[in-house]
């Protein structure tokens, strides 16, 4: 039977007449609705025929989470008198619920992805609603992109709603081609917040860690809201160690602790979903999935942490994983909103007021911080290797797009062109990331189907911390578990067996099968002992195991999981399998290197005959004979790291570098650029033969700089013996005097006797470019500096004649300079000369 009256109750309904016409006319539009309008449940049912009447149609729900789809689905069928599996019904990976009568499906995005790879029409389907569609997960987005392809290639009838519990909704309407923005109001009740940060301060989030003593405050917090409200509280932490952390703290509380998150088992979710029994209070611990994807009744208080968890990539190092992030704002009016679902509520913010305004608007797209691999896989399959012609509302980065070919070629999963290989379909199809359907199909050959299967489905999701860093012991944990993650996991290798069956079921020890398929979903993640649990991935990471781990005696590693500290230097093994050197140079084969390696290392050339795993070092021996081509190279090399300075430079020949980098800073053409880099990138032209004959740095010494500067000159144009006329080395001044000009300034300098210019009216010049003119006291020290000569001797002279004559009496200092015979000497010694 109906329940009309619960259906009536939603707030959307006021919506659905609009989101109705929108369809009819356009085919596509934009719900927007805050949470717990009904959206999610009502929309469809309306839209399938099944609530208000209309003729029957097939609608499909894809929702981010697999908690959010099973809960949604059980929702409206209990709106319809139903249980799942009639005409609502769900599909989440490793499980479907649905009937021959089922019109109304809820899936993950990620089953979405993996339909419209098999079927592009989805055929007999009238209408898709991306739900949640603003969190902007990266199926969504993608199967989104598939979608409006699907529409204007070969379904235009296909009904596509975008849904979302926000009101940033402008960029979705835009890329589904102007889309109607159809908007129901909540109601909503007020909400109270409190600001409620720590007493002191706390350590800010970095990689997977959270501070103690913040959850400790969590902890206080939620405590404090249970003495100063009523209701049910809902408290948001980053995720599942935090959960359980907190719920430790939370002991002997007057209240029923649970927790919900992605990995929580059914039951205990349904329980939370279904509310109170009305026996007693209740403390729900969630994850984000409890944003905006589910109800949880009777809450009436919300106490936030502020804290999230987002992918990362780190692509030099070849590590991903989730970091922890400080939510954004769009993230606390969501939480926020939970406590005014059903009543006026409050809000316990574990932050100040001022740190509020300056967190980030909303999350991060997931297509801008993930690894990309899956998703180029996802776009390959679809025939845009690219991406480039999908509808996407940010597109992939370049660089990340970059390493995830890399990875799709090194798996065998594209050609080189890009283009989609039969084994990458088939790939596509495991529902996994690609390393790890790597390590599914050629470890089954390896270690027979079944514990192929079994180690991929470890590694698909990762453990729970006290199974261990070992990835033997904890398969031996998943195996004998009884605890929520060991029935997923049996699951799950029960779905992966069935793509590996009939390939054998291996034999040996766990031990020695483990470490095989880890190193084949991993394998820049091989990683040989430096001592001190200390290791090197062939990557070049460096990697430490944690203090008492059974792993630190191992020679090898293929490490599974690593985080990278901030501030680290070398990564964190969170879990890792032993294997030997065998194993290695099978797993990272691509990345194998024997041959000669000459470079320039300590100063030096270094040459010897090296075999090597990326950075791994597997043998050295010295090389005697290097090839001569690749000597220069690292002697050019060495130019580039330590300078020029290895060459021999004399006084001459800097200042002859000098002079040709002015006359090309002011002349050009046929002038050299002697700078640094031009240089470097002329070496032919310059130091050779003395380049190619060179072995070693003391050879490097030998090689006289100056000498090969004038390889540059313009020989050819007959312009180089102009070298002496346009910038000469030294200008003879009036005394006779011939004073060196210094070219290593913006201008030329002319440092001289101010006595020994007497009758010159005008500056030097060179090149056309008037020299600045450095007049020296007759102990040689600054008197005054000019570019015009001429007016120094006009307006500036007086001053100086004032401060000087006095100090040096036996030096001339005529009151007019300009009529005077220049001199180098003292008034005495010119009597004495002339007389």
């Amino acid at each position: 039977m109906i329940r009309t009256d619960a259906l009536d109750q939603l707030p959307v309904r006021t919506a659905v007449p609009a989101l109705e016409r929108a369809l009819d006319d356009r085919g596509v539009a934009v719900l927007c609705a805050p949470p717990g309008t009904g959206k999610t449940t009502l929309v469809p049912l309306v839209l399938a025929g099944l609530a208000g009447g209309g003729p029957v149609r097939r609608v499909v729900v894809a929702e981010p989470r697999r908690i959010a789809a099973r809960a949604a689905a059980r929702r409206m069928a209990w709106l319809i008198g139903e249980r799942a599996g009639g005409r609502v019904g769900f599909t989440v990976r490793g499980e479907r619920v649905v009937g021959r009568d089922t019109v109304v499906e809820v899936v993950t995005t990620g089953v979405l992805l993996q339909r419209l790879q098999r079927d592009q029409e989805l055929a007999g389907v009238d209408a898709v609603i991306i739900d949640e569609c603003h969190e902007r997960h990266l199926d969504a987005d993608t199967v989104a992109a598939f979608l409006l392809d699907v529409r204007e290639a070969i379904r235009p009838d296909l009904r596509l709603v975008a849904a979302s519990a926000t009101t940033d909704a402008q960029g979705w309407a835009r890329l589904l081609g102007d889309a109607p923005v159809v908007e129901a109001q909540g109601v909503s009740h007020p909400v109270e917040v409190v600001w409620a940060p720590p007493a002191a301060p706390v350590r800010p989030p970095h990689g997977m860690r959270v501070d103690p003593a913040l959850l400790t405050h969590v902890a206080a917090t939620v405590r404090r809201a249970l003495a100063e409200r009523d209701g049910d509280v809902l408290c948001f932490l980053p995720g599942v160690g935090e959960i359980g952390r907190v719920a430790g703290q939370l002991a002997g509380v007057a209240a029923e602790v649970l927790q919900v998150h992605g990995r929580a088992p059914a039951a205990v979710q349904d329980a939370v979903l279904a509310g109170s029994s009305g026996e007693g209070r209740r403390v729900v611990l969630a994850t984000s999935v409890a944003e905006s994807s589910l109800t949880v009744p009777g809450v009436r208080v919300v106490v936030d942490s502020g804290l999230a968890r987002e992918p990362r990539t780190d692509h030099a190092r070849g590590l991903s994983a989730l970091t922890t992030v400080r939510a954004s704002q769009a993230a606390g009016r969501q939480r926020a909103g939970r406590a005014g679902r059903e009543a006026p509520g409050a809000v316990y913010r574990c932050w100040t007021q001022a740190e509020d305004g300056r967190l980030a608007r909303f999350p991060s797209p997931e297509i801008k911080v993930a690894d990309l691999a899956a998703f180029a896989l996802q776009a390959a399959c679809w025939g845009d290797p690219d991406a480039s012609a999908l509808a996407l509302l940010d597109p992939p980065p370049a660089g990340a797009m970059g390493a995830a070919r890399e990875v799709l070629t090194a798996v065998g999963a594209v050609d080189a062109e890009g283009r989609v290989t039969e084994r990458g379909v088939r790939m596509s199809r495991l529902g996994l990331h690609p390393r790890l359907a790597r390590a599914l199909l050629d470890g089954a050959a390896e270690v027979g189907g079944r514990r192929a299967a079994e180690v991929v489905a470890l590694l698909s999701e990762e453990p729970p911390r006290e199974y261990g860093d070992d990835l033997a012991a904890a398969l031996r944990a998943a195996r004998r578990g009884g605890d929520g993650y060991a029935a997923r996991w049996r699951q799950e290798v029960r779905r992966l067996s069935s793509f590996v069956e009939g390939t054998g079921e291996g034999s040996g020890p766990d031990d020695a099968a483990v470490g095989p398929v880890a190193a084949l979903a991993f394998p820049e993640r091989v990683a040989r002992a430096r001592g001190e649990g200390a290791f090197l991935m062939v990557s070049g990471t460096g990697a430490q195991l944690r203090d008492g781990s059974g792993l630190r005696s191992a020679p090898w590693l293929a490490v599974a999981v690593a985080d990278r500290p901030a501030h680290s230097a070398s990564a964190r093994v969170r879990l890792a399998a032993v294997i030997d050197e065998d194993t290695a140079r099978v797993a990272a084969g691509h990345l194998r290197f024997a041959g000669e390696e000459v470079h320039w290392a300590g100063g030096d050339v270094v040459a010897r005959r090296v075999e090597r795993l990326g950075a791994v070092e597997l043998s050295v021996r010295p090389l005697k004979q290097p090839a001569p081509e690749l000597v220069r190279g690292a002697l050019v090399e060495g130019l580039r790291r330590e300078g020029l300075g290895l060459l021999r430079w004399t006084r001459e020949s800097e200042q002859l570098r000098e002079r040709l980098a002015f006359l090309h800073r002011e002349l050009g053409e046929p002038w050299p650029d002697v700078s640094r880099d031009a240089l470097l990138e002329r070496t032919d032209q310059w130091l050779e033969p003395e380049l190619s004959r060179a072995r070693r740095r003391s050879d490097l010494a030998r090689i006289d700089a100056g000498q090969a500067l004038r390889r540059l000159l313009p020989w050819a144009t007959g312009e180089a013996v102009r070298l002496d006329e346009l910038a000469p080395e030294r200008i003879e001044v009036p005394s006779g005097s011939r004073i060196r000009v210094e070219y290593g300034g913006a201008q030329p300098v002319l440092a001289v006797k101010l006595q020994e210019l007497f009758g010159l009216r005008e500056t030097p010049r060179v090149a056309g470019v008037p020299v600045l003119v450095h007049l020296l006291s007759p102990a040689g020290r600054p008197a005054a500096v000019t570019a015009d000569l001429a007016s120094f001797w006009r307006d500036g002279y007086r001053a100086v004649r004032a401060e000087l004559r006095g100090r040096y009496p036996k030096h001339p200092w005529p009151e007019d300079p300009t009529t005077v015979e220049a001199t180098r000497f003292t008034k005495a010694r010119l009597r004495r000369e002339q007389g």
